[in-house]
Formats: structure tokens, C-alpha cells, sequence
């Protein structure tokens, strides 16, 4: 075992610490009774994120899980058919609540085109077939190494989308990540989209918090749900002032994809089967993921396991000098 000063957490983007700046930011927020009045603060940061989206109005809610059940309950109905990639987070993390609360019927895309979304949506079928209704989309897609649908292709899967009568709902968990790797404001990722949600406890680094938005009727009513599920917040200013300052830090997420360049470039010149990272999630195939896991774990890296696959995420509290360290660690365990 070789010997190290502290564990590097490459697990996820949600692990990070909130810093002094949002710890004062929360203990000195405006507050008030969200579920009565709406507090102050919480609605600053809607206000906020619907125009850094380019909708018309959105809603904070404790996490993206929770977000995108929302949507789904809302544009579903009973029995309804919706497509989404294979390996999508409301597939595949969200413990089946797009079925088992929304009542939709999940069917996953092999391929996310044009055509496919066309093919699977569109046509008659008899009265007792599924009907299809909703299309989701991903971007960045979390299970595929954090790939980034570019505005262009986003255009073309809402226009098929619309083409076969689908409403869409974009999980953009890390759309932020899209929009810096893209050099494109965050609305060009939206557009057409019927709903949206964002995180804001992944790489921006709030400690809890999500944002689903769309229209502002859709958003009268997404209150209602959020009520339902339990995600009322009395003064949720402590919260939505994490958020605001965690919305500072978009820019910064180019320093986390650099990172997970970095580390990938480092994992090849040792041999590992890893392909350039298009932002901040490295996915590394290995023959036996959980034995690798272990072997990390040991030399204080800790990572996970995803489509059977070892995943690194680069975040906010590990900069160049932790990557270099962790290449370091594993050339000696080598």
C-alpha cells in the first residue's frame, strides 16, 4: 500500500464542500415562509435560473430526481409511453418513480436521432397499443461519460420530437457542464424543450438543490406536485443562497474539464483503456471493475462503477496538483 496524506474523491461532483463564501451567503440570507408567502431569496434564484434558461419561469426543488419526476408526472397520463437514451438517469437512478408515481411506460433509445425518435414516437397503432407522448433527453449524458448534445443536434431531435406529437422534458442535470464545453449560453441548450432541469449541487457545488422550469402555468402546477411529494421548503432562502453563488461559478467548470482531460491523458499513458472526456466525468473499461475499485480505493483514489465501466468525476475540491497526485500514486502502485 502506498503511503498518502488524504483520500482524492473522483466518486461524483456532488461530494464537494461548500466554501466560506456560500456558508456566509446562507447564514446572512433573506428569509420567509416558502410554502406561504414565497421566500425571498428562493425567488431570486428562480428568477435567475429561468433566464439563464431562457423559460419562463422555474422552480427550486431539493434534488433532480425529484425535478424530473415532476415534469414526468405532469406531462404523462396513466399507461403513457415515453423515450428516453438507454442508460438515462429517469431509466435507470431514479428508483422507477417515472413509472411507479408518474405512471409513465419507460422506453429506452439504443440510438438518440433524429430517426429513432421518429420511428418509436410517430404511427398509428391499435387502441390497445402504448401511446406515445413524451420524449426526455440528457445533456449532459451521465452514463455515457458526461457527452454533450450540441445545439444543432438538440434542434433536430425537438423537431422530430414535434413531428409524431411528443412533448419534450430536457434533464440537464449538468447542462452547465454542456454549455461551457459547448462556449454557449445555457439557453442555446433548451430551446423547444417543453421542460428543463438543472442542478445546482453537482459541479456548481451548492449542497443540495435543483431547479425544474418551463412555462409559467407549468410551473403553477409543478408547485402543486412539488407540495405532493413532500418538497415544500419553509425558509428556503438558507438554501436558495447556496444556489446564487453556486450559479458564480459556471465558468469555472472549464478547470474541472481540463482536469478530466488531464486524468485521462495521465490513465492512457499507463495503459488504461480510456477515451478523451467531452467534460468532467472519465469512464475507464477494465476487466473487472469492482477489483480495480479496490485497487484504487487502497491508494486512497476513490472512484465508482458505471456501465460496467470505472468512473472518474473531476470537481470543484480537487484541482491540477490532485490529478497529478493520483497519476503519482497509481505509476508507484503500478
Amino acid at each position: 500500500m502506498i503511503g498518502f496524506v488524504t483520500p482524492i474523491d473522483l466518486r461524483s461532483d456532488t461530494v464537494t464542500q461548500p466554501g466560506e463564501e456560500m456558508r456566509r451567503a446562507m447564514a446572512t440570507a433573506e428569509v420567509g415562509d416558502d410554502v406561504l408567502d414565497h421566500d425571498p431569496t428562493m425567488a431570486a434564484l428562480e428568477e435567475r435560473v429561468a433566464e439563464l434558461l431562457g423559460v419562463e419561469a422555474a422552480l427550486w426543488v431539493p434534488s433532480g430526481s425529484m425535478g424530473n419526476l415532476i415534469a414526468l408526472f405532469l406531462h404523462l397520463k396513466r399507461g403513457d409511453r415515453f423515450l428516453a437514451p438507454l442508460g438515462a438517469h429517469v431509466l435507470d437512478a431514479e428508483l422507477g418513480t417515472a413509472a411507479w408515481l408518474a405512471g409513465g411506460m419507460p422506453h429506452g433509445l439504443p440510438v438518440m436521432s433524429a430517426e429513432a425518435v421518429t420511428a418509436a414516437g410517430g404511427g398509428e397503432s391499435p387502441y390497445y397499443g402504448l401511446r406515445t407522448t413524451l420524449l426526455c433527453l440528457e445533456n449532459t449524458h451521465n452514463a455515457s461519460g458526461g457527452t454533450v448534445t450540441p445545439p444543432d443536434e438538440h434542434a433536430l431531435l425537438v423537431s422530430a420530437a414535434r413531428s409524431v406529437g411528443l412533448a419534450v422534458h430536457l434533464d440537464g442535470a449538468r447542462l452547465w457542464n454542456a454549455s461551457v464545453a459547448l462556449g454557449v449560453p445555457p439557453a442555446a441548450l433548451t430551446v423547444g424543450a417543453d421542460t428543463v432541469q438543472v442542478c445546482l449541487s453537482k459541479g456548481l457545488g451548492a449542497p443540495v438543490g435543483s431547479v425544474v422550469a418551463g412555462s409559467s402555468s407549468f410551473v403553477v402546477e409543478a408547485r402543486r406536485v412539488r407540495k405532493m411529494l413532500g418538497g415544500g421548503v419553509r425558509q428556503g432562502g438558507v438554501l436558495a443562497a447556496a444556489g446564487l453563488v453556486a450559479l458564480d461559478r459556471i465558468s469555472r467548470l472549464a478547470d474541472d474539464h481540463a482536469n478530466a482531460s488531464a486524468l485521462a491523458a495521465g490513465l492512457r499513458s499507463l495503459g488504461w483503456d480510456v477515451p478523451e472526456p467531452a467534460t468532467n466525468i472519465v469512464l475507464a473499461s477494465v476487466p473487472d471493475p469492482e477489483k480495480t475499485l479496490t485497487s484504487l480505493r487502497d491508494v486512497g483514489v476513490f472512484a465508482s462503477p458505471m456501465s460496467g465501466k470505472v468512473r472518474f468525476v473531476t470537481h470543484g475540491d480537487v484541482d491540477s496538483s490532485d490529478i497529478a497526485e493520483v497519476l503519482r500514486r497509481l505509476r508507484e502502485d503500478a
